[in-house]
């Protein structure tokens, strides 16, 4: 594909060996496509209110060990979730596990808890959540275990307690709750391509350019030419075959620019000076100097919500990956 986000999701496809990625579900799926829908609308445009404070959120399911955790009422699962692989462009601000405090049952209650485990020591942590439960859900800053000095450790070990509080002879048949899941904020640096407007030596786009990206949509199919103008241009990740790891959204309009800059450029295009004389040169001087292109003047980011390669799940907004509005240079 040579649209850029298509190319940046291409680096992140299924397509190597190991992969084995079926159908999304379960609770870390829910919460990350409630986080997603608070985060961005249909499209995929991030919405102005969205409060994440970074561009990446991974999702890291934790692998579990041990044998029985059920002890009469008691519930105790030794997790790790492991760190390693994460890439160098992605700085981590802060790390969160995420799990739910309490759980109802038929005829009681299953209250849980995290504790820090300490390699070649007995649990002695545990771990408060940072706010008030948020639709049932809690979350506990591990920042500080995860950092040393400038470094991130490879990997972070809890333990998963949970004791069934109800009625005695009421417990019945035990119910495993949900593993707790770690949420990795991060910076990512390379999550956007800068527009073309924003080259600081670019003075023209030439006119073949857009043709040559967009081979089959831009062809000239007849008919009258209309000034410079935003055309859409829908991407279907099914068509792609890719909409079994691409959670959201479903489709892509990047949109595009196309059409013929007028004679005399009107304030509401922001051509600047240069393709306002190149213009007049054109109509007035030398036939042979080209008119201004269309191209997008404005770009908006897009959010995507995919299932990774380990099981986890990765939410990223890629800048500049929409077109806005057109201009004239």
């Amino acid at each position: 594909p040579t649209l850029p986000l298509l190319q940046a999701l291409q680096t992140r496809a299924p397509g190597s060996p190991g992969w084995q990625v079926g159908p999304a579900s379960g609770q870390p799926l829910r919460y990350m496509l409630n986080l997603y829908r608070r985060a961005a609308d249909r499209e995929g445009r991030p919405r102005r209110s969205r409060s994440l404070g970074t561009n990446t959120i991974r999702l890291v399911q934790a692998s579990s060990h041990g044998g029985q955790p059920w002890t009469g009422r008691w519930y105790l699962q030794a997790l790790t979730y492991h760190l390693e692989g994460q890439p160098e462009a992605e700085h981590l601000l802060r790390a969160t596990v995420v799990y739910l405090p309490s759980l109802s049952l038929s005829h009681s209650r299953l209250l849980c808890a995290l504790e820090l485990m300490v390699a070649g020591e007995a649990p002695r942590v545990l771990l408060s959540p940072t706010a008030r439960p948020h639709h049932g859900w809690a979350e506990v800053d591990v920042t500080p275990y995860l950092m040393l000095g400038n470094s991130s450790v490879g990997s972070l070990a809890l333990r998963h307690v949970c004791v069934h509080a109800g009625r005695a002879g009421s417990h019945g048949t035990p119910v495993a709750p949900g593993h707790p899941f770690l949420l990795l904020y991060l910076n990512d640096t390379q999550a956007g391509l800068a527009p073309p407007a924003a080259e600081p030596h670019r003075h023209r786009r030439d006119t073949g350019t857009l043709a040559h990206d967009l081979p089959n949509y831009l062809r000239e199919q007849g008919g009258e030419k209309s000034d410079c103008s935003l055309r859409p241009f829908p991407v279907s990740f099914a068509q792609l075959g890719w909409d079994h790891w691409i959670i959201a959204p479903h489709r892509y309009n990047p949109r595009y620019c196309k059409g013929t800059c007028p004679h005399l450029l009107r304030y509401d295009y922001h051509a600047p000076n240069h393709a306002v004389v190149q213009s007049f040169v054109h109509q007035l001087v030398d036939a042979n100097v080209p008119r201004p292109s269309c191209v997008p003047y404005r770009y908006s980011p897009i959010s995507v919500l995919m299932i990774e390669r380990n099981g986890g799940i990765l939410y990223k907004e890629y800048e500049n990956m929409i077109a806005e509005s057109c201009t004239c240079r």
